[in-house]
């Protein structure tokens, strides 16, 4: 064998390569990109963005929503939608504020603000997968009934006085700058992904979400499947409303008000499609750090809630008419 011939580079097999090709040509690479630019424009915009606390204090912008904001992945992936989510945390959040005035103590408070989390989940799914109605139309409807309880209950007035021991699910460190919510919001993320991407249960999604009826025919219990998505989202609901309201020391009707919007818009950015059966946590995940670290720098800056308002509400849009401006320019070029 000739020097050159030993010589001659080994060639990366054809999987290898086209599985590192589809990984950087990935919607999650991109938002890693995107991030990366973000944080760098943040710290050139304020010198105090990379203070330690204040980039803790940027969490608290997007992990009680990501906390909603996984359910809601899975939910959507199997082709429905929870647009209720902020009134469910309206609902535990007054639940809670009503017991704190007969003396209950933070495990019950806990446990009212999951056990009505559930109930508005499973009241939205009994709608959906029991009377067969539109999940995007039942949720506008609870949406509004939600909150509205919860102003009928309040009014203008608010529930303050929570015990120091409940405040410590919104404002407690684990570790230095380490909050109780980043931690949980961690915990959920893995939890989340390993359901998703590692279980049958998973996998089901998926196959729901791409097909319903050869779901069905291919032995899968869509609707319980369905319900049982309905019951995490509501459940997760009633997590963001102790933590929420732990942080906040006090429960108004108007609490996470517009949320739902945030949330979608998170998940949508996270390369969930608005029209189901794909999508991934870790996707959400880093939309979740992106829409942060937007909410927070922006602010450093000063600038208008009603500015983020608009800038959410391009963003969805954009986001869900970008993979159809693609698909446009592919077929016009083929």
């Amino acid at each position: 064998m000739s020097l050159s011939e030993g010589t001659r580079p080994r060639h990366v097999p054809d999987r290898l390569t086209s599985r590192s090709q589809r990984v950087l040509r990935s919607w999650e690479a991109l938002l890693i990109g995107v991030a990366v630019l973000i944080f760098i424009a943040n710290t050139q915009a304020s010198p105090y963005f990379l203070n330690p606390w204040n980039l803790s204090d940027a969490t608290f912008n997007f992990t009680e929503k990501a906390m909603i904001g996984f359910a809601m992945a899975l939910l959507i992936i199997s082709g429905e939608i929870d647009l209720s989510v902020a009134g469910i945390i309206a609902l535990a959040s007054t639940a809670m504020g009503y017991a704190l005035q007969f003396g209950i103590g933070t495990p019950g408070l806990v446990a009212i603000g999951l056990g009505v989390g559930l109930l508005c989940g499973a009241f939205n799914g009994v709608l959906v997968t029991r009377l067969g109605l539109p999940s995007i139309v039942v949720t506008i409807g609870t949406m509004s009934l939600f909150r509205g309880i919860a102003y009928i209950v309040l009014g203008d007035e608010a529930y303050n006085g929570y015990p120091s021991s409940f405040a410590y699910f919104g404002q407690g460190y684990v570790f230095w700058v380490i909050s109780f919510e980043l931690v949980v919001f961690l915990i959920l993320a893995l939890i989340y992904g390993i359901l998703l991407h590692a279980t049958n249960f998973g996998r089901r999604i998926y196959v729901i979400g791409n097909n319903p009826t050869a779901a069905v025919f291919s032995g899968v219990r869509v609707q319980r499947i369905k319900m049982t998505l309905f019951l995490l989202t509501g459940l997760m609901s009633g997590v963001a409303a102790i933590c929420l309201t732990s942080r906040l020391g006090s429960t108004r009707p108007s609490i996470a008000y517009a949320w739902e919007l945030e949330i979608v818009t998170m998940v949508v950015l996270g390369g969930v499609s608005i029209l189901g059966g794909s999508g991934s946590i870790l996707g959400v995940v880093i939309a979740a750090l992106v829409m942060g670290m937007v909410t927070f720098g922006l602010g450093l800056l000063n600038v208008p809630g009603i500015v983020m308002s608009i800038f959410i509400g391009a963003l969805l849009i954009g986001v869900i008419a970008l993979p159809r401006l693609i698909a446009l320019l592919r077929a016009r070029r083929a």
